[in-house]
């Protein structure tokens, strides 16, 4: 009855227009509520029955610390790889099951179309040290997996081999194909600082990550540098976590927009069930369906702003204090 009931929801996720999100939210989270223990616990001690929720931003949100303490997951299945999280030095990393990477790679890819079209068309170089090295996360799968698509002969990664970046760069035909250089923050800033070029035909993404490799930075402070040396004409981000399948993307406004199957909302700091208006800050809570087979509904430990058009601002981390009574919901129930 359980795989019946997945195979549809797998059917009606794959294929939703935009009016019925609020449904399939709704046969998910009733899905989830049945079938993951821990977000069934989670419910129980908040006592919030599935029963008294009437729509999807009325969904309580599991916290991301979850995945760092329990195996998150619908039901019964053997994973068949884990995407972990970096973390810094004496954090517990985040550690989310993959029932089925295929099933990530197919929505991840179709987010990617809707945003810059077929990855084929592409040159995708990808500068992600510290990411590359751990071989689980999911921003190396992503990336490999539209490296592996694009079969442009200088798509790939280049790990800390700058010379071999900046070589390749120089090789482009402006014109002839879109050249697109993603990576975390404090290597495309070690890069433009010993490799500044024009870049402005390129489309340059950031995915965030200081990882305490150098003085953190807002956003736009980051922007603005690497704007200045790739002489490029805007700095395009991706919004991604170790615990979600979905992505968002800003195309040079610093204002995410999240694809098809995943939706943002912010709640006060202070009362993780009062919903803030457009515009308000908050802490951000993600609904994706992609997340079937883990958990759909988390609430992250990232500060930002949800507009009416749907699309989010990230302000930056909430600190510890501020989110530990939601957490302690979870924390405070090991096994």
């Amino acid at each position: 009855m359980q795989t019946t009931e997945r195979s549809k929801l797998l059917s009606a996720i794959d294929n939703f227009d935009d009016a019925d999100f609020e449904r399939i939210a709704m046969e998910v989270f009733h899905y989830q509520a049945r079938h993951n223990p821990v977000y069934k616990k989670y419910l129980g001690w908040l006592n919030r029955p599935p029963s008294g929720i009437r729509g999807w931003t009325d969904i309580p949100f599991l916290p991301v610390s979850a995945f760092k303490h329990h195996l998150v997951q619908t039901g019964q299945w053997t994973p068949e790889r884990f995407f972990e999280s970096s973390g810094t030095t004496g954090q517990t990393p985040a550690r989310h099951a993959v029932r089925d990477v295929t099933l990530y790679l197919h929505h991840m890819q179709r987010g990617f179309e809707a945003v810059y079209g077929d990855p084929s068309r592409w040159c995708i170089m990808a500068l992600l040290p510290g990411y590359l090295e751990r071989g689980n996360a999911s921003l190396v799968c992503m990336t490999d997996a539209l490296i592996r698509t694009s079969k442009h002969p200088d798509s790939g990664f280049f790990l800390n081999n700058l010379p071999a970046l900046a070589a390749a760069l120089a090789r482009r035909t402006p014109g002839a194909i879109p050249v697109m250089l993603i990576g975390v923050s404090f290597a495309l800033l070690q890069f433009g600082t010993l490799y500044p070029m024009d870049l402005s035909d390129v489309t340059i993404v950031e995915t965030g990550g200081m990882k305490g490799r150098g003085r953190e930075l807002t956003r736009s402070a980051l922007h603005a540098a690497l704007q200045s040396m790739f002489n490029a004409p805007a700095i395009h981000s991706e919004y991604g976590m170790t615990e979600l399948f979905s992505q968002a993307y800003s195309q040079g406004d610093e204002l995410f927009k999240p694809i098809r199957t995943m939706r943002v909302i912010a709640r006060d700091a202070y009362d993780p069930f009062a919903i803030q208006p457009p515009g308000r800050s908050g802490v951000l809570q993600v609904a994706d369906l992609a997340n079937v087979d883990t958990c759909a509904f988390l609430g992250t430990e990232d500060l930002g702003r949800v507009y009416s058009d749907g699309r989010f601002e990230v302000l930056g981390r909430l600190d510890v204090a501020e989110t530990r009574g939601c957490n302690l919901m979870v924390e405070g129930n090991q096994p």
